[in-house]
C-alpha cells in the first residue's frame, strides 16, 4: 500500500486561513503559531461563491509575520494562468520565504466553469494545460535556457532569473482525486493533496500513484502527502453535522449533508481525532485543518482542535 511511497515520518498540523486584512492578518499568524500549528494554507480561486484573496499576496505577507511556518497553497488553479508568470510568482514567494517554507499545491478545479470563462481558458482543456504548466514551471526554475513547444503554450528559448531559493524549486503537490490527478502527481508531481476523499480512497490513491511512478521509471526520494480536511467540533456528532452541512451547502451551492458525514471530520475532539488517524494510517502526512462554522466560532474551534484534538494524535 502507501509505504512503498518514500513518506515522512512526522505528522504535521496545518489551518486553512484568510486574511481579511492587516489586523485580522497579524491575529491569525499570532494565535495560530501560539496554539501550536506548523502551517497555513490558503484556498485559490479567481471568483468564488464567496469573498476570496489572491492565494500567493496572502501567503507572502503572513509568511513576514512569521517566516518559521510552512506556508502552502491548497490549491492553486493554474490552468488559470500562463505557467511563466507562474513561474516568475512562485519563484519570487519562495525566495522571500526561504528554502522549505513553501508548498506549492495545485490543481484543476472546474466545479465553477464561469472562473474559467473569466479567463479565457476552455474548461475541458485544463488537465492537459496543467500537465504541461507544471513541466514548463520546474524547467524555467532550474535557471537554464528554456525553450517549449506543446499543445498549450509555445514559447522560443527564454531565461528566468533568479532562481528559487529552494534547490529545484518548491514541492508541487498535485491536488484531486481523479485518475487523471493521480497519473498529474504520479509522472510531474512532488506530493499528492486529495480532498474530499475517505481513507480508503487515499490508500488506494497512493497505491496507484507509486505504480504509476515505477511503470515511468520516475524514483522518488520523498513524495509528500496532504489532506484538506473539513473539520467541525461540536457537543455532539449530530450537532456537528447540522453546523458542517450548512455552511458547506451554502459554500458549493449544493445540498452537502451526506457529504459532509463521508468527508468530513466532525464531532467531539476524540471523534475528530479517531477520524484523523484513519487518514494518517492511510498514509496522510500534512493535515491541513480546514474549520466549517460561523466566522464567529471559528477561532474557538482552531484553538479547540489544537489542545483538544492534536494531542491525542501526537500520542
Amino acid at each position: 500500500m502507501s509505504n512503498v511511497l518514500p513518506l515522512s515520518s512526522n505528522i504535521r498540523f496545518g489551518a486553512m486561513a484568510t486574511a481579511a486584512d492587516r489586523d485580522h492578518a497579524l491575529k491569525t499568524v499570532r494565535t495560530l503559531s501560539e496554539w501550536g500549528y506548523e502551517g497555513i494554507w490558503t484556498g485559490d480561486h479567481v471568483a468564488f461563491t464567496g469573498p476570496i484573496d489572491d492565494s500567493l499576496t496572502q501567503l507572502t505577507y503572513l509568511s513576514a509575520l512569521n517566516p518559521d511556518l510552512i506556508f502552502g497553497t491548497s490549491i492553486y488553479l493554474l490552468p488559470l494562468r500562463h505557467p511563466t508568470t507562474v513561474a516568475k510568482m512562485v519563484a519570487t514567494v519562495d525566495r522571500l520565504m526561504g528554502a522549505g517554507h513553501f508548498i506549492f499545491g495545485v490543481g484543476v478545479g472546474g466545479e465553477f466553469p464561469r472562473e474559467y470563462e473569466a479567463c479565457g481558458v476552455p474548461l475541458k482543456q485544463r488537465g492537459g494545460r496543467a500537465n504541461e504548466a507544471i513541466e514548463i514551471i520546474k524547467r524555467l526554475w532550474t535557471g537554464e535556457p528554456v525553450e517549449y513547444r506543446g499543445k498549450y503554450f509555445s514559447f522560443g528559448k527564454v531565461t528566468m532569473l533568479p532562481k528559487p531559493r529552494t534547490p529545484g524549486g518548491p514541492p508541487v503537490w498535485v491536488g484531486g482525486r481523479a485518475e487523471a490527478a493521480l497519473k498529474r502527481a504520479a509522472l510531474l508531481g512532488d506530493g499528492w493533496m486529495p480532498y474530499v476523499v475517505t481513507p480508503k480512497r487515499v490508500a488506494d490513491g497512493l497505491e496507484f500513484i507509486a505504480h504509476e511512478a515505477e511503470r515511468a521509471g520516475r524514483k522518488l526520494d520523498h513524495f509528500g502527502t496532504a489532506l484538506h480536511l473539513f473539520v467541525t467540533l461540536g457537543p455532539t456528532y449530530e450537532a456537528a453535522l447540522d453546523v458542517a452541512a450548512t455552511h458547506l451547502s451554502k459554500r458549493y451551492a449544493m445540498d452537502f449533508r451526506e457529504p459532509a458525514k463521508r468527508y468530513a471530520a466532525v464531532g467531539k475532539p476524540a471523534d475528530v481525532a479517531a477520524r484523523i488517524d484513519e487518514f494518517v494510517k492511510a498514509g496522510i502526512r500534512d493535515v491541513n485543518v480546514d474549520i466549517i462554522s460561523t466566522p464567529a466560532d471559528r477561532d474557538a474551534q482552531h484553538e479547540q482542535f489544537a489542545r483538544e484534538v492534536i494531542p491525542l494524535l501526537r500520542r
